[in-house]
C-alpha cells in the first residue's frame, strides 16, 4: 500500500484533526500517511473580520490546489469550511462521526451570557454567532477574534475580550476545560443553532483516486446524511460559513428534523424554521425549507446583511 500524504492547516486543532485521520487510516485500513502542513489564505490575512475577505474556499483554496497537483492525496477540513460546491475532479469522500456541534461560551469573569456587564465585548469571528447573541443581548459589543483557538484565548486571558464564542468540539478535541478557562457553558441548540457541518470533518480527495474507495469506509452514515442535509440547505441560499446562517440536520428514529435561523448581523431581523420528514428525502426537506425561507424574504436579508459588512 503505498503512503498517503494528508495536507492540513497549521493550527494545533487542524493538526490534531489529520493526526485523528492519519491514526485512522493506519490503524483500521492499513495505510500509511504522513502530513503536509499548508498555509491556506484565511490563515494568513489575521487583521480583517473573515466575512470581509471571507466566501468560499477561504481555508481550502491552497490545499485543492495541491490535490489537483497531486502533491497531496487527500484534505482534511473542519467540515463547516467547506465550500457547498467542489472544484472539477475533487469530492469528499468521506465525512467522519460527528463531534459536539454546539457553541460554547468562555470567560474569565462571568458565568454565562446573562452574566455579562451591559456593553461588555465578545469576541467571535461568526456573523452567525454575532447574530443569534445580539438577538439575545443587543446590548453586547461582537468584535472580531482572529487566530487559532490558543491565540483566542490568550486575548480573552489578557482582558481584551469579556467572553469569547468557541465550537465545543474544538475545546473537546484539545482537551480545553475549566481547568483551563474558569467559565465554560455550551449554548443549548434552542439558544444558538451552530453552522452547517459544524463538529464534523471532511476528507477532500481527487475524484479518480485509486484509493478513493477504501478512504470511503470512514465515513458515518448518519453524520454524512445530516450534515449533506445542511449543505443542501446553505447551497440552495447560496450561501457559505461566512453569512449569517444557521442550521442543524438531527435524526429521530427514520425521521430528520432540519432547524435553520438566518438575519442581519446586529439581531435586528431574524428568521427561523424547522421542517420534519423522512430521512430518506433528506435532500429533498432542506431544500425545501431554503425555499420557505426565501419566499419570506431570505434572500433580501442575505444581502442586506451583506452591505452591512462591507459598509
Amino acid at each position: 500500500m503505498r503512503e498517503v500524504v494528508i495536507g492540513t492547516r497549521g493550527s494545533i486543532l487542524a493538526l490534531w484533526q489529520a493526526e485523528h485521520i492519519k491514526s485512522r487510516l493506519e490503524n483500521e485500513l492499513k495505510i500509511p500517511a504522513r502530513l503536509e502542513v499548508v498555509k491556506t489564505r484565511g490563515d494568513k490575512i489575521l487583521d480583517v473580520p473573515l466575512a470581509k475577505i471571507g466566501g468560499k474556499g477561504l481555508f481550502t483554496k491552497e490545499l485543492e490546489e495541491l490535490l489537483l497537483q497531486k502533491k497531496i492525496d487527500l484534505a482534511v477540513h473542519s467540515l463547516k469550511d467547506v465550500p457547498v460546491e467542489f472544484v472539477d475532479g475533487l469530492g469528499l469522500a468521506c465525512i467522519t462521526t460527528r463531534e459536539d456541534v454546539r457553541d460554547c461560551f468562555l470567560s474569565v469573569k462571568y458565568e454565562n451570557l446573562d452574566s455579562l456587564p451591559l456593553g461588555a465585548r465578545v469576541g467571535t469571528t461568526s456573523l452567525r454567532r454575532c447574530m443569534q447573541i445580539k438577538a439575545k443581548r443587543s446590548d453586547l459589543d461582537t468584535q472580531s477574534l482572529r487566530g487559532n483557538v490558543q491565540t483566542r484565548l490568550k486575548r480573552l486571558f489578557d482582558g481584551e475580550f469579556d467572553a469569547i464564542i468557541l465550537a465545543k468540539a474544538g475545546l473537546n478535541r484539545l482537551k480545553i476545560t475549566h481547568s483551563d478557562v474558569p467559565f465554560i457553558r455550551a449554548f443549548e441548540l434552542e439558544e444558538i443553532l451552530p453552522a452547517m457541518g459544524q463538529g464534523a470533518l471532511g476528507i477532500e480527495m481527487r475524484l479518480d483516486d485509486d484509493l478513493l474507495s477504501l478512504i470511503c469506509a470512514l465515513n458515518d452514515e448518519n453524520t454524512a446524511l445530516c450534515t449533506q442535509a445542511e449543505r443542501q440547505f446553505i447551497k440552495t441560499l447560496n450561501g457559505g460559513c461566512q453569512v449569517p446562517i444557521g442550521v442543524h440536520a438531527s435524526l429521530l428514529e427514520d425521521a430528520i428534523k432540519i432547524e435553520a435561523i438566518l438575519g442581519l448581523p446586529n439581531g435586528e431581523k431574524i428568521m427561523k424554521d424547522l421542517v420534519v420528514g423522512k430521512k430518506d428525502f433528506a435532500l429533498n426537506l432542506a431544500e425545501n425549507l431554503a425555499q420557505n425561507f426565501i419566499q419570506k424574504g431570505a434572500l433580501e436579508i442575505l444581502e442586506e446583511a451583506q452591505k452591512m459588512v462591507f459598509s
